[in-house]
């Protein structure tokens, strides 16, 4: 027992022969350092400093008159050294190209592994933007609003569209429609450009994240534009239309701030109309200031008709504002059904007074169905104009 106890462990047991170390670390390293080789052979041969990505080449004429001029003879044209070719960068980075007058660009695709180019030809971004008139703008505190120029241009004149009149049409009855709530869903926004004719009209909400580029690409299409104020409606704050609404608990002068700030949005339209506004519109204290500074701005005025309370007619006159009313609110109820029976009561007012006016919102459904009467609008005998053409400026009451 002593002796087991005084015995060194693993003494009186065999030795067990040692387990070989894995070959598996070592074969992995062996690869791998295989693989790196491989690539820095290929990185010192090959020079493609864009690792193969895609590349594209815009083409720019600093001279874009060049492309006019005749060309030179064969013999003196050998002579002229060659152009250097465009740099290539790639896709992400882009160049802006020479839209020309077609408002096209040419993009050059290089393939990076064979080296192969192909010219295209695709839509400059600036194509169908209509730029907007800076004398016809006022810096504020908030941005650029529209302001009578110096030469008593108005934006109301300077912005509107003429009426497609011809021999033929020019003693039809006339009817415009407004579409609304246009600019805070771009996709809406461009079924509305892709289906409606230029006569329709379109009135953007001043909350949108791209107006700019929305509002000029309509009025580079051909529509005249609205800008809707959000007024105050008898349920608010139940009924909140959103920032920067004109309220009846606010002094004048913060109405005008307000509106100044919604005013800045977007720039190039003809004038206002209400975005809700029940409360606000019956309000001769509340509606007044601003109508007198609509007017003061060059601008025209369409009330939408949802409120028969409206002061807005009474005031204009006043104010010396161009105003219009709409007739008829063709999607009250929203189906194809209903907007139909709107649009027949809209030929009706048109055909008795001589012109009228129809609001609808953006739902596609109205946009569908207003789309599919404006193709036949000349053919039942109604001539589509925009709402500068239906604003007339009343007397002095």
């Amino acid at each position: 027992m002593a002796d087991d106890l005084s015995a060194p462990l693993g003494r009186d047991r065999k030795d067990k022969p040692e387990k070989r170390a894995s070959i598996v670390p070592t074969l992995f390293a062996g690869v791998l350092g295989l693989f790196l080789a491989i690539f820095l052979v290929w990185a010192a041969v090959f020079d493609d400093p864009f690792g193969g990505e895609p590349m594209v080449v815009m083409a720019t004429d600093p001279n874009p008159t060049a492309a006019k001029k005749p060309q030179e003879p064969a013999a003196k044209a050998a002579k002229a050294e060659p152009a250097p070719k465009p740099a290539a960068v790639p896709a992400e980075t882009k160049q802006a190209g020479d839209a020309g007058s077609s408002g096209m660009q040419t993009v050059t695709i290089i393939n990076g592994a064979s080296g192969n180019r192909q010219d295209v030809l695709v839509p400059s971004q600036d194509q169908g933007l209509a730029q907007v008139d800076p004398k016809l703008l006022e810096d504020t505190r908030h941005g650029q609003i529209p302001r009578i120029a110096v030469d008593g241009s108005r934006a109301f004149v300077a912005y509107a569209r003429p009426v497609a009149a011809t021999a033929a049409n020019a003693n039809m009855p006339r009817i415009a429609i407004v579409i609304a709530g246009l600019g805070v869903g771009a996709s809406t926004t461009a079924e509305a450009l892709t289906k409606l004719p230029a006569p329709v009209s379109f009135a953007f909400a001043p909350y949108g994240t791209d107006l700019t580029r929305l509002a000029s690409r309509a009025r580079g299409e051909g529509h005249e534009l609205l800008l809707q104020l959000p007024m105050e409606p008898f349920d608010y704050p139940d009924n909140d239309p959103g920032p920067q609404t004109l309220l009846i608990s606010l002094a004048p002068e913060q109405n005008v701030d307000r509106m100044h700030w919604l005013m800045s949005r977007f720039q190039g339209y003809v004038g206002v109309t209400n975005y809700m506004g029940s409360h606000f519109t019956a309000s001769d204290a509340a509606i007044a200031p601003v109508l007198r500074e609509v007017a003061k701005r060059g601008l025209m005025y369409l009330d939408d008709a949802t409120s028969p309370r409206s002061l807005a007619g009474q005031i204009a006159g006043a104010s010396g504002l161009p105003y219009v009313k709409a007739n008829v609110v063709l999607d009250a109820v929203p189906t194809a059904n209903e907007i139909d029976g709107a649009l027949a009561r809209l030929e009706k007012t048109a055909s008795d007074a001589g012109i009228a006016v129809g609001v609808a919102s953006a739902l596609p459904i109205s946009i569908t169905r207003i789309a599919a009467w404006a193709k036949k609008a000349e053919s039942r005998g109604f001539l589509l104009v925009p709402i500068s053409a239906a604003a007339s400026k009343p007397k002095p009451s």
